[in-house]
């Protein structure tokens, strides 16, 4: 961090500042640049995490940078090289496809390097799509957020590897610490599910928005399975919000109903204390029927010392160690993830302890925001030591 230059300015263009992966890398970053010594501004739409943002030191410039209107987007441009040569921005840093066309032209015309992140991969079946996305590569710098990322970026693109790096997503483990979640915090997260003091089933945590990709439906369908095997003694939770995805949930709703499952799988909604909602579970579940491009809720529950079963496709390959941290098992195969729940509800609370401790670690390892920030600030800093315009 102390190869930044003393007047460094970092410019992050993100579309919203609402609650995902993109806007928590956003923030750390921002707070990364600030204990450096830097200034940390973030062009945004702006959302619930403004506040957060503020909090470590960076800058909010409201701008419609979400939007994919061609006029916006040109407006956006001249917006964003007005404050590139009044902030004195070092490097901009996009993290999203419509905004990186207006921040790819602002920063060439300010003369300035430009670093994109794929936070997700982005899937193309046409030539016109493959040149919208191709836009997160027109820059200096690509960072993948997993090894399988950057193995898609460069097959997709046929981009020179030594312009895109890989560096994994953090987790905040001061936050996903084990040690720091108090019974009472537990307690209310059991509550709000609508759990008993005295319920001793396993509880198998599905965290993740209500949208069919994410696999809340397959887990449905194993669930039957394990019931129909006369394998109970366990309560599914899906937590996580509809986002207005009404018929998908109520799609799942008429399953569980159909499949007589309405007291083993819950609905409780968004959870805001998922530290404490790990800790509440026995084991954590990724069902994702696409591959996840990192998926922080396959490690999040390794860092809180739980295991996981996650879709055998994707960064899950890379964050979760076969019988070691969790299982894997075939993605969007019912009995598959039936035979996987099975292994990992009978494994035992010393096996699922050790496995716990050992997820746990390498999330210290692997996957710490520290690692992260630093690994982001000094590719800033190899960026501009070679940077030519």
């Amino acid at each position: 961090m102390s190869r930044l230059p003393s007047d460094f300015t970092l410019l992050q263009v993100t579309p919203a500042l609402d609650t995902g992966g993109v806007e928590q890398t956003t923030l750390d970053i921002a707070s990364a640049v600030t204990r450096a010594g830097g200034r940390a501004l973030v062009a945004s739409f702006g959302g619930r995490l403004e506040g957060a943002l503020a909090e470590v030191g960076g800058e909010l410039i409201r701008l419609p940078v979400q939007s994919k209107n061609p006029a916006t987007m040109l407006a956006n441009a001249s917006k964003l090289r007005k404050v590139i040569r009044e902030a004195g921005v070092s490097i901009v840093h996009v993290r999203s496809r419509a905004p990186a066309f207006a921040a790819l032209w602002a920063a060439r015309e300010s003369k300035v390097p430009l670093v994109a992140t794929y936070h997700g991969v982005y899937n193309a079946k046409t030539a016109p799509k493959r040149w919208y996305n191709a836009v997160m590569t027109r820059g200096d710098l690509v960072i993948a957020n997993s090894d399988y990322t950057r193995a898609h970026v460069l097959a997709q693109h046929h981009v020179d590897p030594a312009k895109v790096l890989a560096i994994p997503r953090g987790v905040n483990l001061a936050r996903f610490d084990p040690e720091a979640v108090s019974p009472e915090r537990i307690a209310a997260v059991r509550a709000g599910w609508g759990l008993a003091e005295d319920d001793k089933r396993a509880v198998i945590l599905c965290a993740a928005r209500l949208t069919r990709w994410k696999g809340q439906g397959l887990l449905v369908a194993a669930a039957q399975r394990l019931k129909a095997r006369g394998e109970g003694g366990f309560v599914v939770i899906l937590a996580g919000d509809d986002q207005g995805r009404e018929g998908y949930r109520a799609e799942l709703e008429a399953a569980i109903a159909a499949a007589g499952l309405e007291g083993e799988v819950k609905m409780p909604g968004h959870c805001e204390d998922m530290p404490a909602a790990y800790m509440a579970a026995d084991i954590a579940v990724a069902p994702s029927l696409e591959p996840e491009a990192f998926g922080r809720t396959a490690v999040e529950p390794q860092a809180m010392r739980r295991p996981v079963v996650a879709a055998a496709h994707g960064a899950a390959l890379e964050t979760v160690v076969e019988g070691e941290t969790g299982w894997l098992a075939a993605p969007g195969d019912a009995r598959a993830w039936a035979d996987a729940l099975s292994v990992a509800l009978t494994a035992g609370p010393s096996r699922l302890a050790a496995m716990g401790a050992k997820g746990r670690a390498r999330a210290q390892a692997l996957y710490s925001v520290e690692r992260m920030a630093g690994a982001t600030l000094d590719a800033y800093s190899d960026l501009l030591a070679r940077w030519r315009p």
